[in-house]
């Protein structure tokens, strides 16, 4: 393990005399800190408004675009008290408006494709009233539905690029936008090709896993790229339409998947890799306590918590990334190993790990970390950061944005 990709976390852990500082007896925020943190994600807002001016106007990605943007102001909308909330809408709708006039149908993922604009601006043009707008990309975005579901297509099923990207924006509009524009049936033809495809891998390669899936020739087991991400992302659909794969395929697949985890709670972030090093949320521990976390929530079974535990154990002592204060891999995304297990057992514990990474990314820019090459997205910079933030303030209700179904 190298020193040098985290700072050493030097905070006191949790205790109850350390946590009242910040939560009350009730598990809320302490008055004068939430009011701390509404003031620094105003400040840090100023910021990002003047650094989303420089972003390229070509990318309408939600991963560093300006789309990624809008999904923020929309959480603000959402979560910020303010009476000048409207607001956040408009300018929401500022970053994503540009990109529907000539929209090229060509990634089908929510991350890292258009079908990610697309879901972001049906969910925001409805909350405008914008009705017929909406519409519009409620039926663009089923447009890569054929496409997603053949088979004999040679799509990945990744989060961040393949089906299980698609399985997202596909859920996001469901819950978002309208329960009845996305049939159980688009969903359950969607799901059905990732199994089959995981299926096949396996069976080509006799790999000891029931499902098997592969990212440019590699074995990725993160949450962007891996198993964990498309394991996660099937495990967030309704019960009754992956409860023929649930014992068969899904478990022991996740059950194979923790027998590979490192000592320290980690995770490899590949088969064939058996480096203990990356601890952030697209490879490593971090994407596996979410995953491990709804695992128990699933099967209610005792074991996937406690391994959650281990490896949130092993973020809160080398989240704190000199990469940066990023969702993708950065500070901010670590955090969510936090949220979650909050989110999944209401112990204050995690609560307040979660406020020690918040308060570090409320420090901005002063820990000496890596600029991100895209300082203002979402995924990878400022917008991330207050993303998280922003979190924090109804931590009962975080959910990691494009990946977590809420």
């Amino acid at each position: 393990m190298s020193e040098s990709r985290s700072i050493r976390n030097e905070e006191e852990d949790y205790s109850p005399a350390a946590a009242s500082r910040f939560i009350t007896d009730d598990g809320e925020l302490q008055e004068d800190f939430k009011k701390d943190l509404e003031t620094e994600i105003s400040r840090l807002c100023i910021k990002l408004e003047k650094k989303a001016d420089e972003m390229s106007r070509s990318d309408s990605t939600v991963y560093t675009g300006h789309p990624g943007i809008a999904f923020l102001y929309m959480h603000l909308y959402k979560n910020v008290p303010t009476f000048q909330k409207f607001k956040y809408l408009k300018t929401a709708l500022s970053h994503v408006e540009p990109f529907l006039s000539n929209i090229k149908l060509r990634k089908p993922s929510f991350v890292c494709g258009e079908a990610g604009v697309l879901a972001v601006s049906a969910v925001l043009l409805n909350q405008l009233n914008m009705k017929e707008k909406a519409e519009d990309c409620v039926k663009n975005l089923l447009k890569f539905h054929r496409e997603v579901s053949d088979i004999d297509d040679k799509m990945c099923d990744e989060v961040l690029y393949g089906r299980a990207g698609y399985l997202f924006s596909l859920l996001y509009v469901k819950t978002h936008y309208d329960s009845g524009a996305v049939s159980s049936a688009a969903i359950e033809s969607v799901i059905e090709a990732i199994i089959t495809s995981g299926k096949g891998l396996a069976l080509e390669e006799k790999s000891d896993l029931p499902l098997s899936y592969k990212w440019h020739n590699k074995h990725y087991l993160g949450a962007a790229h891996g198993m964990c991400g498309i394991l996660y992302m099937l495990l967030q659909t309704r019960r009754e339409l992956i409860e023929e794969y649930l014992d068969t395929l899904i478990k022991p697949t996740i059950d194979g998947l923790m027998s590979l985890r490192f000592p320290s709670g980690n995770y490899p972030s590949s088969y064939s890799n058996n480096s203990d090093k990356l601890v952030q949320w697209c490879h490593g521990a971090t994407g596996f306590v979410l995953l491990l976390c709804k695992a128990y929530e699933v099967f209610d079974e005792q074991k996937y918590l406690d391994a959650a535990h281990d490896a949130a154990d092993c973020v809160w002592d080398r989240g704190l990334l000199r990469k940066g204060y990023g969702l993708c891999h950065g500070v901010a995304g670590n955090g969510y190993a936090f949220l979650e297990l909050f989110r999944t057992t209401r112990d204050t514990k995690y609560l307040y790990r979660a406020i020690k990474f918040g308060q570090f990314c409320m420090d901005y820019g002063q820990h000496n970390c890596r600029t991100p090459d895209r300082p203002a997205s979402l995924f990878e910079g400022l917008a991330g950061t207050i993303y998280y933030l922003t979190d924090l303030l109804n931590a009962k209700r975080a959910a990691f944005p494009g990946f977590t179904v809420s």
